[in-house]
C-alpha cells in the first residue's frame, strides 16, 4: 500500500507560480512511476505530467508543456509538479498518483494504482 498527500495548492494569478508536492509513504517509493492529473469542474481527470523511477523519462500533457515541470527526490519519496506562467484554464484539483513501472504509457489514469486525494488550484485572471 502507499499513501499520498498532495499540498502546496492555492489561490493565484494567471502568470504566477505554484509547487505541488506529493509526499509518499508505505512501499518503496523508487519503485513507482509518479505522475500529476488534474480533473477541472465538470469534466474528467486528465493527465498532466508523469516522471519515472529514476527521473530520466518524463511525460507531459501538450497545454501543459514548457510551462510545468515534474521532478521527484527518492531520498524525500516526494515527487513535485512546479508550475509556472499559469493559466485559468489550469484551475482544478490537481491529484499525485503512483503506477507499477510496467507499462508502456503512463498518461492513462487506469495503470495508476495508488491516488492522493487532490488539492486545489486556483487561477484568477
Amino acid at each position: 500500500q502507499v499513501r499520498l498527500v498532495e499540498s502546496g495548492g492555492g489561490l493565484v494569478q494567471a502568470g504566477g507560480s505554484l509547487r505541488l508536492s506529493c509526499a509518499a509513504s508505505g512501499r518503496t517509493f523508487s519503485r513507482y512511476v509518479m505522475g500529476w492529473f488534474l480533473r477541472a469542474p465538470g469534466k474528467e481527470r486528465e493527465f498532466v505530467a508523469a516522471i519515472n523511477w529514476r527521473g530520466e523519462d518524463l511525460y507531459y500533457s501538450d497545454s501543459v508543456k514548457g510551462r510545468f515541470t515534474i521532478s521527484r527526490d527518492n531520498a524525500k519519496n516526494t515527487v513535485y509538479l512546479q508550475m509556472n506562467i499559469l493559466k485559468p484554464e489550469d484551475t482544478a484539483v490537481y491529484y499525485c498518483a503512483a503506477a507499477e513501472a510496467i507499462y508502456s504509457d503512463y498518461t492513462r489514469a487506469y495503470v495508476y494504482d495508488y491516488w492522493g486525494q487532490g488539492t486545489q488550484v486556483t487561477v484568477s485572471s
